[in-house]
């Protein structure tokens, strides 16, 4: 195992150096079958720095559906995420897991909700006035990201996509609109297509006459792109427009609230949004 930690020490500390230069000395000339071999035993974020140290290990790596990818998979992944839809948008095995990195946070939510075995579809409990969300994993400060989002169970009176600061609450009493009810939020509730911001409506979505309801198990795709400041949202391969603008300079969470009890919301982080 000395050699597992000596890799992972030799992409942190002289990455980009070696990377740059294309590669010298032992780390350069391993064969790919021995690196594989090594690679099998690190975690995602390891694997990622691996990735920097030079050419020959960037190469490697290159292949997203390799048995490096395959077999972190096996071991962080449910049986039920592999083998069901849920990350069927995800066509290699190194996206399925950066998806699970990005999934909803079972630490960053409200008492009232957990997210199930499979890593990422939240449940929430049937308790009785009370509007319950969580966050994602990890927020994003910069560059252009993409999720799916879809209800598996009733919607009740308010169902609310979108993103929210650190700082938003997750949980508050009654059956309110919780995503968009401060200025830490910015949300669209499904059930009335409702823009939500700093607690009032900020219109319609998608601005068209008589837009279509959701429906249960539709995925909503949802675009944030940090470089412009924007929010937008698509429906199957249907773009419905730009929700929000003017994002503040923050880090924002891919964030969920719900309050029908029993109900389930599964999102999917996918990556780089794809144009057009």
């Amino acid at each position: 195992m000395s050699g597992v930690a000596g890799a992972g020490a030799a992409a942190s500390s002289c990455g980009p150096a070696i990377f740059a230069s294309g590669g010298s000395g032992i780390a350069a000339r391993l064969p790919s079958r021995v690196l594989e071999h090594i690679f099998s035993y690190l975690d995602l974020s390891d694997l990622i720095r691996c990735s920097l140290v030079c050419w020959h290990w960037n190469n490697c790596l290159a292949d997203e559906n390799s048995e490096v990818w395959r077999s972190l998979c096996a071991r962080l992944l449910s049986e039920e995420a592999l083998r069901s839809d849920i990350l069927c948008n995800l066509p290699t095995y190194k996206g399925k897991l950066k998806s699970f990195q990005h999934a909803l946070s079972s630490h960053d939510c409200s008492r009232n909700v957990y997210v199930k075995k499979n890593g990422f579809t939240l449940h929430r409990n049937p308790v009785a006035q009370s509007t319950d969300g969580a966050r994602g994993k990890i927020g994003f400060t910069e560059g252009r990201h993409a999720w799916e989002i879809w209800w598996e169970g009733p919607l009740g009176t308010v169902a609310v996509i979108g993103i929210a600061t650190k700082r938003a609450p997750m949980q508050c009493q009654g059956y309110v609109a919780l995503l968009g009810s401060d200025d830490q939020s910015w949300g669209w509730n499904l059930v009335d297509n409702n823009l939500l911001h700093n607690g009032e409506v900020n219109g319609n979505f998608p601005q068209c006459n008589n837009a279509p309801k959701y429906q249960i198990g539709e995925r909503i795709r949802v675009i944030l792109d940090m470089d412009d400041k924007t929010l937008a949202f698509e429906r199957g391969f249907e773009f419905l427009g730009v929700a929000f603008r003017g994002l503040p300079k923050t880090c924002l969470f891919p964030a969920v609230s719900a309050v029908y009890g029993n109900t389930e919301v599964t999102m999917v982080y996918l990556g780089k949004p794809l144009d057009g």
